[in-house]
């Protein structure tokens, strides 16, 4: 008797790199449709608690304890050692913000929350940029322009489109805004797998790269700096800083390309009422 093959084993005949990229059918995508609003609902959860005076380590458990109740697992946790349900990046902390019971926000800070709960096997995946009370022009022009340039590349999201006319349309908003665009991270493909093919640059040349077909899901999340682009990990091997102290700023939506477009699976509740994508 033949086994059935689990949705996530049809693949795509392109390549990245030599991995092979996943086709998810119908029942992968209901699946990390639950997975990605238990990722959107933890966010929106911990959206009022982030406030002058509270520690990254107290979002982080407010968050392991939604995602816990909601029956899923915080992904991060025991992934390549890191022991967090949450990264939590202040100011000039580019990605990976290492979660800290001394580490208390102040007004003007700005802050990004990235959640992946892991919910029967399946993964979401989400992040935003918080402004904490009153924060600078600056501030407010970088996480605007970031915001932005998610949905600039959420955009370019059909069949027939590539992975390059996502890259070159967020990088396109960040130059017109004065910004830069992170190189050293991407965003990835997703599903039972947390990192899969295929990469997703938040830069490039229109018309290169894979060609979206129905059935990818993937990431994407630009970081966008308010200086230059470049970036340095820290001796924790996780906490990931721009090079010259500028602020930066990310948001991260699942998507899947779909027959006739894009569907986000990570919509906030903000979101789904304004009726994005």
């Amino acid at each position: 008797m033949k086994q059935a093959i689990p949705s996530a084993q049809r693949y795509s005949l392109q390549t990245d790199n030599g991995k092979k990229i996943p086709l998810h059918d119908e029942a992968g995508l209901a699946s990390m449709r639950a997975a990605c609003r238990v990722a959107a609902d933890t966010l929106d959860m911990v959206a009022p608690h982030v406030k002058a005076g509270v520690s990254t380590a107290h979002l982080d458990a407010l968050c392991e304890a939604f995602m816990r109740a909601a029956g899923s697992i915080p992904a991060t946790i025991d992934y390549h050692g890191y022991q967090h349900a949450s990264c939590i990046s202040v100011n000039h902390v580019v990605t990976h913000g290492i979660p800290s019971a001394t580490k208390l926000l102040r007004a003007g800070d700005i802050v990004n929350i990235d959640v992946s709960p892991l919910l029967r096997g399946w993964h979401g995946d989400t992040s935003r940029t918080f402004q904490v009370g009153a924060v600078s022009i600056l501030a407010q022009r970088l996480v605007g322009a970031t915001y932005e340039a998610l949905f600039a590349g959420i955009g370019q999201v059909r069949p027939g489109a590539t992975l390059g006319d996502v890259g070159a349309a967020i990088a396109a908003v960040a130059r017109g805004h004065g910004f830069s665009t992170v190189r050293d991270f991407c965003g990835h493909g997703i599903g039972r797998v947390f990192h899969d093919a295929p990469q997703v640059l938040h830069y490039g040349r229109a018309g290169t790269g894979i060609v979206l077909e129905p059935g990818m899901i993937f990431t994407i999340e630009p970081m966008l700096n308010a200086g230059s682009h470049h970036v340095k990990v820290s001796s924790d091997k996780w906490t990931t800083v721009t090079k010259d102290h500028s602020l930066s700023a990310q948001f991260e939506h699942t998507v899947a390309v779909t027959n006739s477009g894009v569907e986000v699976l990570t919509l906030s509740a903000d979101e789904r009422n304004k009726a994005f994508c």
